[in-house]
């Protein structure tokens, strides 16, 4: 197994990756779970004024903020031990200078004395430590869900974090209501000898912790890039005109997709344009119900009662027999008042949808004359006489040779 493309650098004898050994910053970015770009890197700030609080990255992408009291020269991707509550932890620099201040404004942290320090630069002793204590993680969480199940208790354990100093767990479990976990924390003090913390988690948060491919065949947003949760609502799919089935509406964590909000200000501001067709158009051919809506293309199906075709129309003819239907008027067709011009151009909107069928329609061949093309080479020359006749006639090609 090798290193990131970009750097080429191979693994290390015990299998992990060595990195590419540029402070964090490959150039694809993508060697670190919720990876950001410092745009401002490159830029001179001065010294006096630097942001002295720097944003530090723990396990699956959970970040926090801690201050750099002590003036260390520090840049994205040093591992660092910070102060935690009763302890203190290993993580790494995600972010720093004035970008780390933008990120505590929209998160809104205030800047007190609430925030935690910087301890130093992680030595070797240090990470070499904070492995081995990682190590612990899979089987703590295997024998955590056996207890869970003993106990009957309706959680989901999802993930397990151990601080670097091996005093501390945090235990991420989900579950749909108020659980009773005093006797399950007494059981893990006791046999793992740590102080344990449980914190409950959405599902959406579960997702981006475990990660995934989704079904656009890439990562999930939510392990990548996407760090607030947005709350998604069935209406989002109507206005987009998506079929609202579950299973194909619902991401990994069981909750509606978050991509559905993304283009989601896009097709309200087409639907501006789209009138409300709340009744079917009256014609004196009868009642013409809505059938279809090309939102970008502004075209609307309608179809009548008894009858398989559909009949595209543009905004504006609908808007026209609506308003005609309100003054107590009838058209006696659908399409009848749109002039040549307008008509023609608009049957050329349609057009590609024909020419794809033509495209890809096959001429069916008749079968019979296939069967017997195939059953004469098989077969060869009915009369057996014939086939010797056939054997026995010279080759024109071969001339006799003289006799001179």
């Amino acid at each position: 197994m090798s290193g990131c493309s970009s750097c080429g650098v191979l693994t290390a004898a015990d299998g992990s990756v060595k990195g590419c050994q540029s402070n964090g910053g490959c150039s694809s970015g993508g060697c670190n779970k919720m990876n950001v770009f410092d745009w401002l890197s490159n830029m001179d700030m001065p010294t006096v004024d630097r942001f002295d609080i720097l944003e530090i990255r723990f396990k699956n992408g959970r970040k926090e903020f801690h201050r750099n009291s002590n003036d260390l020269d520090l840049y994205p991707g040093d591992a660092v031990v910070v102060d935690v509550p009763n302890g203190h932890h290993v993580g790494y620099v995600s972010l720093q200078g004035e970008l780390v201040r933008l990120q505590m404004q929209k998160k809104k942290v205030k800047n007190d004395d609430d925030i935690r320090s910087i301890y130093r630069l992680a030595t070797e002793k240090d990470l070499e430590k904070f492995e081995s204590v990682k190590k612990r993680e899979n089987p703590t969480l295997f024998r955590t869900r056996e207890i869970i199940n003993s106990l009957k208790l309706n959680m989901k354990l999802t993930d397990i974090e151990y601080q670097a100093d091996n005093s501390k767990a945090t235990f991420y479990y989900s579950a749909d209501e108020r659980v009773d976990f005093r006797e399950l924390i007494k059981q893990l003090a006791s046999e793992f000898k740590i102080r344990v913390e449980m914190r409950q988690i959405s599902l959406r948060q579960e997702a981006s912790r475990l990660g995934g491919i989704g079904s656009c065949g890439r990562e999930l947003c939510c392990s990548t890039w996407l760090s607030e949760f947005k709350s998604v609502s069935t209406s989002a799919a109507r206005y987009q005109n998506l079929s609202l089935n579950p299973s194909k509406l619902s991401g990994q964590c069981g909750r509606l997709k978050c991509c559905l909000n993304y283009e989601l200000d896009t097709y309200m501001d087409a639907l501006k344009d789209i009138p409300k067709v709340e009744k079917g158009l009256l014609t004196q051919k009868g009642e013409a119900r809505l059938q279809k809506t090309d939102i970008f293309r502004k075209i609307m199906w309608f179809g009548y009662k008894n009858d398989n075709a559909w009949i595209a129309l543009d905004t504006a003819r609908v808007v026209e027999v609506q308003k005609m239907n309100a003054q107590g008027k009838t058209p006696e067709t659908l399409i009848e008042d749109i002039k040549g011009g307008e008509r023609a151009e608009f049957q050329s909107l349609n057009s590609d949808l024909e020419q794809m069928d033509k495209k890809y329609t096959k001429k069916s061949k008749p079968k019979n004359a296939n069967r017997k093309r195939r059953n004469k080479k098989r077969k060869g020359p009915n009369n057996p006489q014939q086939a010797q006749n056939e054997n026995k006639k010279p080759n024109p090609q071969k001339k006799k040779p003289n006799k001179s």
